[in-house]
C-alpha cells in the first residue's frame, strides 16, 4: 500500500479536495443542493475505486451515499460508516485560509472536513481502491456515508430499519475519531452518548426599562445562572436526581489499563492555555473525558447583546446544555429527567420551557474480538507500537443504533489527532495521519480472518 500511496498521491489529494471544497454543512437549510452534490462526487468516487454499485439514496433528511462490492455472498462483509456532512465554519474571521479552499502546509491539509469526516471516509475508498486493484480484496464491503452526523442523525436509523437486510455485515468499521497521538496509536474502544437541550426562561411579558423595573422584577437571565449553578455540585457531580443511576463503575484493573495511556498535565494545560483544571473529584483527566458522564453549558443568551448600552431588563433568557452520558445511561431518560428537574427548581417569577435537540447512546465493544485483533495488529505493523485500547469522550449517537438494529460491533479505527481542531477554525489533518490511516485500514482487510 505504501507504493501505491506514492504512486498515486497528487491524485489521492486532488480527489479529496474536489469534495473538501463542496460546502456540505447540514445544520443550514441554504446548504440543501450541496448536501446532494457532495453525496453524489463521493458516489462517483466509490464507482472509480472499483464498487459494483454506489449511489445517493433519500432519506426524510439529507441523503445516504450507500455502495458494495461483494466477492462472495457467503463471504465475510464489512460496513463502513462515515459521514461527509461538516460543521458550519463560524468564526470565519478566526480561519487562517478560507475553510472550503483546502491548502496544504506544515504536513498537513487545512480546510473544513479535512479531519472530520471526509478526510477520513477518503482514506477508506482508497485503501479498498488498492485491495480491489491488487486482487487482495478478501471479504464484501459496504459503504454507508450520511449527511447528518453533525446534526445528530435524526433520520439515519429509520433508513437502516428499513434498509436493514441490504445492510447486514459482521462488522461495522469507522473512522471518525482520534487517537492519542502520532506516536502512541490508540483504538477506541468506547464511546460516551449525548442529551443536548435548550432551556428558556421566560420572565415578565416584554422586555423592561431596568431603571422602571429593576430591582422589583425578577431578570431571566439572573435566575437562569442561579438555577445552572446548581446543576454541579462542589464535587463535580451533577446534581439532577437520578442522574447516576445507571452508571457502572469500572474495576481498578480496568481503570489501570486506561491509564497506559500517556498523559502530562503540564502539556495539557499549556495546550489549552488554562492554568487549572476541574471536573468530578477521585477521577483523572482521561477518566473525566471517557468514562464518567458530565454536563456543560453550551451556550447563553439574553437581553441586548449589541454595540452600546440599552438599559433593557430582558423578557427571555436561553441555554443549550450538553450532557455526555457513558453506556447504561439512556439518552431519552436523562434527557426526561433534566427536564423535570430543572422545571423544579425554577422559582414562580419564572416559566421554564425545555427542548430536546441531539440524544444517543453510548456503546463498548470487546477488546477480545478478532476485528480488534486485526486492527490492533495492523497498526502496530504502520506505527510500530501496539495501541492503547481508549475510550472516546465524544459521540457519535447514530453508532449505538447500528449495533442495536443490525446487531454488529463498530470497530473504531480513528486516525484524527486532538491538534486537528475538528469543529473549530482552522480544522486539518496531517498527511502522514491520512496515508497511516490508508496503510492500516488495507491491512486490517489482511489480518481479519477468524
Amino acid at each position: 500500500m505504501k507504493s501505491y500511496i506514492e504512486q498515486n498521491q497528487t491524485r489521492f489529494l486532488e480527489e479529496l479536495f474536489s469534495i473538501l471544497r463542496i460546502q456540505s454543512v447540514s445544520a443550514k437549510s441554504e446548504h440543501k443542493a450541496d448536501m446532494y452534490l457532495c453525496a453524489e462526487a463521493i458516489a462517483d468516487l466509490l464507482i472509480e475505486a472499483g464498487a459494483d454499485e454506489a449511489g445517493v439514496c433519500e432519506t426524510l433528511g439529507h441523503p445516504v451515499v450507500f455502495g458494495r462490492k461483494i466477492i462472495d455472498p457467503k463471504a465475510r462483509t464489512v460496513l463502513i460508516y462515515g459521514h461527509y456532512d461538516v460543521q458550519p465554519v463560524e468564526p470565519l474571521e478566526k480561519w487562517n485560509s478560507d475553510p472550503f479552499e483546502p491548502v496544504v502546509h506544515d504536513g498537513a491539509i487545512w480546510g473544513r472536513g479535512a479531519n472530520d469526516d471526509k478526510g477520513q471516509l477518503f482514506m477508506h475508498i482508497k485503501a479498498f481502491e488498492y485491495l480491489v486493484s491488487s486482487g487482495k480484496l478478501n471479504c464484501n464491503v459496504k459503504f454507508l456515508f450520511e449527511g447528518e452526523e453533525e446534526i445528530g442523525s435524526p433520520s439515519l436509523p429509520t433508513w437502516i430499519k428499513k434498509h436493514k437486510r441490504m445492510l447486514k455485515a459482521d462488522i461495522c468499521l469507522v473512522s471518525d475519531t482520534t487517537m492519542i497521538s502520532d506516536k502512541v496509536p490508540s483504538i477506541n474502544c468506547g464511546m460516551r452518548g449525548l442529551s443536548y437541550l435548550e432551556v428558556k426562561l421566560i420572565g415578565p411579558n416584554k422586555d423592561l426599562h431596568s431603571g422602571h423595573y429593576g430591582g422589583a422584577v425578577a431578570n431571566p437571565i439572573q435566575v437562569l445562572c442561579e438555577m445552572i449553578s446548581t446543576l454541579i455540585d462542589r464535587d463535580g457531580r451533577v446534581t439532577v436526581p437520578g442522574f447516576y443511576d445507571e452508571v457502572v463503575e469500572l474495576s481498578p484493573e480496568e481503570r489501570k489499563m486506561l491509564a497506559r495511556a500517556p498523559y502530562n498535565e503540564r502539556e495539557y494545560k499549556a495546550f489549552l492555555d488554562v492554568k487549572e483544571l476541574r471536573g468530578e473529584k477521585g477521577y483523572t483527566t482521561l477518566e473525566r473525558t471517557g468514562i464518567r458522564p458530565c454536563l456543560d453549558v453550551c451556550g447563553i443568551w439574553g437581553g441586548y447583546t449589541g454595540e452600546g448600552a440599552k438599559t433593557v431588563l430582558p423578557s427571555e433568557a436561553h441555554a443549550k446544555i450538553s450532557m455526555r452520558l457513558v453506556p447504561n445511561q439512556k439518552s431519552s431518560d436523562i434527557t426526561a429527567k433534566f427536564a423535570r428537574h430543572f422545571k423544579s427548581i425554577a422559582p414562580k417569577s419564572v416559566k421554564v420551557e425545555v427542548t430536546a435537540h441531539e440524544g444517543g447512546d453510548g456503546f463498548l465493544i470487546p477488546i477480545s474480538s478478532s476485528a480488534y485483533k486485526a486492527a490492533s495488529k495492523a497498526m502496530y505493523e504502520v506505527y510500530g507500537k501496539k495501541p492503547v485500547p481508549s475510550r472516546g469522550g465524544g459521540s457519535i449517537a447514530v453508532l449505538a443504533e447500528v449495533q442495536k438494529i443490525l446487531g454488529i460491533d463498530p470497530l473504531l479505527m480513528g486516525f484524527g489527532l486532538e491538534r486537528d481542531t475538528i469543529h473549530s477554525p482552522n480544522e486539518s489533518f496531517l498527511l502522514s495521519q491520512l496515508f497511516a490511516g490508508m496503510e492500516s485500514i488495507a491491512l486490517f482487510y489482511q489480518y481479519w480472518k477468524d
